[in-house]
């Protein structure tokens, strides 16, 4: 795989050749080498993710997702831009398989939904046309990803450990590619972290001694 920087937008191409084949990880997102890569624009279902079908039977709509991505993905080569990078590391980016939008594609095939936050419209008329066409989650009912991935986090929130007694606030997370950071309060995604001893995570009671066990400041 090689990587170019085309200016004036500092946008990264990621293309994907073989021997490199692509890894999906759920719906919108998937790997290409040591490259994490998330679909701009679009949000598809977590892949533990449950949904009701047309009948109002339960199904994994999380990997009827994925399922659909590798298929869109098949054997073509993949051509990304980078429109931004994301708290875990993956590159934000509008990607395209044989010159097929991958987000785009998955919209309008009602596996994924328009991430209005991000999109401002982009796929709109995709989903309109999903929607109206009762295609893929349409056929039936589903929590919004971003609904269901808030729940989760509100779920782990109240199954959390108080922090330790002392002023200890500040939370060192090791992230999905496996990077220590710490946040403080006040920070944008404070709130939203859980702390997992289990996993090695841990409390500190200043940012220096964050910094001095290995921890790096979270991106403001």
């Amino acid at each position: 795989m090689r990587r170019c920087l085309a200016l004036p937008f500092l946008a990264l191409a990621l293309m994907g050749a073989a021997p490199a084949r692509p890894g999906v990880v759920d719906g919108d997102t998937f790997t290409l080498g040591p490259d994490r890569i998330r679909l701009w624009g679009v949000d598809a279902p977590e892949g533990r993710q449950v949904c009701r079908d047309g009948r109002g039977e339960t199904y994994r709509c999380g990997d009827a997702a994925r399922e659909r991505l590798k298929a869109l993905i098949g054997n073509r080569r993949i051509d990304c831009r980078q429109r931004d990078r994301d708290q875990y590391g993956r590159s934000v980016s509008q990607c395209r398989a044989g010159g097929v939008d991958l987000g785009e594609a998955m919209v309008r095939a009602g596996w994924a939904v328009e991430y209005r936050t991000f999109s401002r419209g982009t796929y709109a008329a995709a989903e309109a046309e999903a929607k109206a066409a009762k295609r893929g989650l349409w056929a039936g009912t589903f929590e919004p990803p971003s609904a269901y991935r808030a729940d989760e986090r509100a779920e782990a929130r109240a199954a959390a450990p108080a922090p330790p007694s002392g002023g200890c606030v500040i939370k060192g997370n090791i992230n999905a590619r496996g990077r220590r950071i710490f946040h403080q309060p006040g920070e944008r995604d404070y709130a939203a972290t859980v702390i997992d001893p289990g996993r090695g995570e841990r409390w500190f009671c200043s940012a220096a001694q964050a910094q001095a066990a290995g921890w790096a400041p979270a991106q403001r």
